[in-house]
């Protein structure tokens, strides 16, 4: 029943270190982002080194890197069907 459905599931991209190089811009820009947009950056648990993380508590971290995986996965799957990965 699934068979025909997995048949016509376009290829998915294969690990290399440009799907990682766009991964990583990805969460800069979300991260940028998020500090740019949320108010109340350092409310709730804090993250081991503030400074490293930019004084973001583990509920901001959080959203800004899985709103960088979100486009991140956007940006990969986009950049391999035109062929640039």
């Amino acid at each position: 029943m699934l068979a025909p459905l997995l048949a016509i599931a376009p290829a998915s991209v294969s690990w290399s270190p440009k799907v990682a190089l766009v991964m990583v811009i990805c969460n800069v820009i979300a991260i940028a982002i998020g500090k740019a947009t949320i108010k109340q950056q350092n409310v709730g648990l804090q993250l081991p080194s503030a400074a490293m993380f930019g004084g973001f508590s583990h509920g901001a971290m959080l959203g800004t890197l899985s709103l960088g995986h979100i486009i991140g996965i956007g940006a990969i799957q986009g950049l391999a069907a035109r062929g640039v990965l």
